[in-house]
């Protein structure tokens, strides 16, 4: 059987086709996207899941040997720790949120793993762990619509963003699909086809479509936005090749995460001193605040967790005219809530598409700790990836040469009204359609997964 696959940076869904149309399937909580989230008791845990779920026999034994110095961990903390073998000790999703938001520090979570895939400068090791945790959450959604369908998957097409990192965006391609197909290879996918997350997406459109056109596709995702200039309709969803038909596709790594960051940076920092005087009368250093909530990016979580921003902390707080601040900000970095913060930037965003003012609970730090948001500042925020955004919509018309007839745009953050406004400010007055914000990519998928795999 074969599946459409969006290994998503903010969300995973997966489709089948049933009754000659992609159904999505529930995955979480009767929803049919699962937040790509995933928590441990220990992050050698994670290694174990992967060893005890290969099912070919000889892979497994490659695989155990490869990775011996974790597995004798991970049976040492359980030991110690008096986990027993059928005890929950990986969970994914929202009840990963869950675990994190209540032992923060005693555990390893990760959110948007997608995000780190094509880093530059990933050892080996480094490797092999995002191999591990990409394995697991690709096991968590297979066997969940396994368990629906009741029937084995063995051919997926899995969606890719245009590029995975802006630097050496080809090396960084290379290593983040190499990541996803071992991944995939490994839960039991026989087949594993890739195809543009744009693309996939106008699919998804295309099926509606009673008359051609050319539309522009933007896929505003967690970690990427994607944009594809494609001729669709009557006259060509029926074709194998389409090759002739994309007329463009730009991409960069700004998304939805990006959107968060910013917000939770220019918002939320000040809370923990950012900005704050100094009796030197020197400014307060801001880098290693943007390292708190810049969680997409590994380097800047390394310096943050590290004893030496500890140790500048512990200085700046002597020299700080409010050293409160600073003990707001020591707590956040000793318990691990920057991820919590960025969560909480994320949920604002989502409220903030709806109304026009809304209220965030920080009391996991302090009592009584909150934030008051507004739509403005949210505009103001997010400005400068916003605008990097605009550059891919208006890079992709022009290397096409023509203009669209219909923007399509879909993914979290394309609900936005900021984001749609400004879409009709830059692009001009061309129609603008909303997608289903988090299922169309998967949907295309499954049209593709079903023209190339029946």
């Amino acid at each position: 059987m074969y599946c459409g696959f969006d290994y998503g940076t903010s969300n995973c869904a997966m489709g089948v086709f049933e009754n000659d149309e992609p159904q999505l399937i529930p995955l979480e909580a009767g929803k049919a996207f699962l937040p790509s989230a995933l928590y441990a008791f220990s992050r050698d845990f994670i290694t174990e899941g992967v060893a005890k779920s290969i099912q070919d026999d000889a892979a497994r034994r490659e695989y155990i040997e490869s990775r011996k110095a974790i597995l004798t961990r991970a049976q040492r903390v359980r030991r110690e720790e008096d986990y027993q073998a059928d005890d929950q000790v990986v969970f994914y999703g929202r009840e990963a949120f869950s675990e994190y938001y209540d032992y923060p520090d005693e555990g390893y979570f990760i959110k948007s793993p997608k995000s780190f895939l094509g880093g530059s400068g990933l050892r080996t090791e480094h490797i092999r762990f995002f191999e591990d945790i990409v394995t697991l959450m690709m096991l968590k959604v297979k066997r969940a619509v396994e368990a629906k369908t009741g029937i084995p998957l063995t051919q997926t097409v899995i969606g890719r963003p245009v590029n995975f990192q802006g630097i050496d965006a080809e090396a960084s391609n290379k290593q983040a699909l190499e990541i996803l197909s071992v991944a995939a290879k490994r839960v039991g996918f026989l087949d594993v086809e890739f195809l543009f997350e744009p693309i996939a997406a106008g699919m998804d459109f295309e099926r509606r479509l009673d008359k051609d056109q050319t539309v522009l596709v933007v896929d505003i995702g967690g970690g990427t936005t994607d944009c594809a200039m494609v001729r669709m309709g009557p006259s060509y969803r029926d074709k194998l090749d389409r090759t002739a038909d994309f007329l463009a596709h730009t991409g960069e790594r700004v998304g939805g995460n990006d959107l968060d960051i910013q917000l939770a940076g220019k918002e939320f920092m000040p809370l923990f001193g950012m900005g704050a005087p100094l009796k030197t009368g020197l400014p307060m250093p801001t880098q290693l605040f943007w390292n708190a909530v810049t969680t997409n990016d590994v380097t800047a979580q390394a310096v943050f967790n590290s004893l030496e921003t500890k140790k500048q902390i512990e200085e700046l707080r002597l020299d700080s005219k409010t050293p409160s601040l600073l003990d707001r900000f020591a707590y956040l970095r000793e318990h691990k809530h920057n991820f919590h913060l960025v969560r909480n930037s994320e949920e604002a965003k989502i409220n903030l598409s709806d109304s026009n003012e809304t209220l965030i609970s920080l009391e996991y730090i302090e009592k009584s700790l909150s934030k008051t948001l507004s739509r403005d500042q949210l505009d103001s925020a997010i400005t400068p990836p916003l605008e990097k955004m605009m550059q891919l919509m208006s890079s992709a018309i022009e290397e096409a040469g023509e203009t669209p007839d219909v923007i399509y745009i879909t993914g979290g953050s394309a609900k936005s009204p900021i984001i749609q406004k400004q879409i009709r400010e830059r692009i001009g007055d061309i129609p603008v359609l909303d997608g289903d914000h988090f299922g169309s990519v998967a949907s295309g998928l499954t049209v593709w997964a079903q023209r190339i795999f029946s």
